[in-house]
């Protein structure tokens, strides 16, 4: 039975990796019909050159991402693949036409600007799906991380501390977000986003009984005891040192956001959730108002269009988000059709921050809830994924890199729309930039190692329970043979001659012993300790009894402590 069953989960997980290869065939044809089309509109009705080499690229990128899942994670979601390959690909088929309008809006200013974009995603493309498969083919369990959580929030610090004691550039328009090292720089906060959720997993699953308790209730809501709010304070004044100092708003968001997120499914309180809104909202408006950076976002949030008055804040100093609440009202409905609308009059972040206003331009709200689903659909897998493990560090880490997503979504899509302040942060997988698509697929493979530890336990029945020996007869202990009493005929054998062999049944619990204190039900039984039962262990009326199955007193495969 227990080999049949494991047969068929086998079988269940091929059929899941044949589904994932048929939706990856779906992404890769989808995101070259895109390219197509908008190369098509930009050159007259031209086919793009080198349309059979980046079809390729991206073809054999995907194969061998699904390759490495089908023999390393076999019983992993057969979403999440997906999902990140059509929004990489629509990522670079974004780029590369911004690039096309870039350069010709550009060509005589000979600025920056008229440098292509898409050529190094590329390059960044393949570090990025290599690195995260190396991590899906080198860490056999999730549970690896879970000895180097202080080590990760060690070096998470560091990371975060680092851009501080950099010096700005002009265009970063005061942000510090970047550590620039010979030629090269990059944003450590991606890493760190992916780094501190780690962290938060592993702290929060060996902290979770003392955050839960519960004290004094105000205005019909009971509050956390105030000795234990000491670590949400300090998550609370670290984020608030990022937004002063490194003028970071989106870095400052996404990390308080995912704690509160992670704290309240370790805890099931909301009052750490209405505490977390609380400090978060109060923290923001007061850094807002002494801070001159992060001031002028907040005005530019809230006065888009005084930049084009005469006289307006000087804390205003950008015309971009005006130009994109421009452009999103352009779309319509179905959008100008991609390669003819105008996203270049966004500058010099429109292949970046504003990459999602491309898509609102030219796809209109039709494109704009596409994409937005298919980052829904993202989180939910991940979601999902965390329903399905059985270990809390797992579940905590699910939950706590879907949340980092999901909130990295809303703070770029709401400040391009005006729902929020503009943050600076990247688009995940579509916005130019090496650090976040490495971050982000770097989420994606631990998404995927996760699940297939989920999927491996809803597919894989359990091994029997081996926490009581079977009961071996005492004939075949002393090899088949057993010495009688003497003067007691041998076994099989009477005086008047041979007979059949005698069988005396195993003594069977009585319902009333089953449900007494001495034979505590499976709900009972402390998880994670040996059973109370053993074969010598007397019952209720103080006789010897033996377990209703060989394997102890639970059927097989039902034991909770080893199920």
């Amino acid at each position: 039975m227990q080999s049949t069953a494991r047969g068929e989960g086998r079988r269940l997980a091929a059929r899941h990796r044949n589904i994932e290869l048929g939706l990856l065939v779906l992404a890769v044809a989808v995101c070259l019909a895109g390219h197509i089309d908008a190369r098509m509109a930009l050159s007259d009705g031209k086919m793009p050159p080198g349309l059979l080499v980046h079809g390729l690229s991206l073809g054999a990128l995907a194969g061998a991402a699904h390759l490495a899942v089908r023999r390393f994670a076999p019983y992993a979601d057969p979403l999440i693949l997906p999902l990140a390959v059509f929004l990489t690909g629509f990522g670079l088929m974004l780029l590369d036409r911004l690039d096309i309008s870039y350069a010709a809006a550009h060509a005589k200013k000979g600025d920056f600007q008229k440098l292509p974009a898409a050529p190094q995603q590329l390059m960044w493309v393949f570090i990025a799906v290599v690195v995260s498969f190396s991590l899906i083919v080198l860490i056999k369990h999730h549970r690896f991380f879970q000895r180097y959580v202080y080590l990760l929030m060690a070096g998470a610090l560091v990371l975060l501390a680092a851009p501080a004691f950099f010096p700005g550039r002009p265009e970063d328009f005061g942000a510090k977000r970047w550590i620039r090292l010979a030629g090269l720089s990059f944003e450590p906060d991606e890493f760190v986003k992916v780094a501190i959720t780690i962290f938060f997993a592993g702290y929060l699953m060996a902290s979770r009984d003392a955050l839960a308790l519960a004290g004094r209730k105000i205005w019909g809501m009971t509050l956390p005891r105030g000795r234990h709010a000491g670590p949400v304070l300090a998550i609370w004044v670290v984020s608030l040192l990022v937004l002063i100092f490194e003028r970071d708003l989106g870095t400052s968001l996404i990390f308080f956001g995912i704690f509160v997120v992670m704290l309240y499914v370790a805890t099931e309180r909301t009052s750490w959730v209405v505490l977390g809104l609380l400090m978060a909202v109060g923290g923001a408006a007061v850094v807002g108002t002494v801070e001159p950076h992060v001031h002028g976002r907040v005005e530019a949030w809230l006065h888009p269009l005084d930049i084009y008055k005469t006289v307006h804040d000087k804390a205003i100093i950008s015309d971009q988000p005006a130009e994109a609440l421009f452009s999103l009202g352009t779309g319509h409905l179905t959008g100008t059709g991609l390669g003819s609308g105008r996203p270049w009059l966004i500058g010099f972040a429109g292949r970046s921050d504003f990459v999602f206003t491309t898509i609102g331009e030219e796809l209109g709200l039709a494109g704009v809830t596409a994409i937005l689903l298919v980052y829904l659909l993202l989180v939910q897998r991940g979601l999902r994924t965390a329903v399905g493990l059985t270990d809390p560090f797992g579940k905590l880490l699910a939950t706590g890199l879907s949340t980092a997503l999901a909130l990295q979504v809303f703070v770029v899509v709401g400040g391009v729309s005006g729902l929020v302040p503009l943050t600076g942060k990247a688009l995940p997988f579509l916005a130019a930039g090496g650090s976040s698509l490495l971050a982000n697929w770097l989420t994606v493979a631990l998404l995927i190692k996760l699940s297939d530890s989920a999927g491996r336990t809803a597919m894989e029945p359990a091994l029997p329970s081996t926490d009581f020996p079977a009961q071996v007869p005492a004939a075949q202990r002393s090899g088949g043979r057993q010495t009688p009493a003497q003067g007691t005929p041998a076994q099989g054998t009477s005086a008047q001659g041979p007979s059949a062999p005698q069988q005396t049944p195993e003594p069977q619990p009585t319902e009333q012993q089953q449900h007494s204190p001495a034979y505590p039900s499976a709900e009972q039984q402390p998880p994670g300790y040996p059973s109370a039962h053993s074969p010598t262990m007397p019952d209720a009326s103080g006789r010897p009894h033996t377990p209703p199955y060989p394997s102890g007193p639970y059927p097989p495969n039902q034991n909770p402590t080893t199920a």
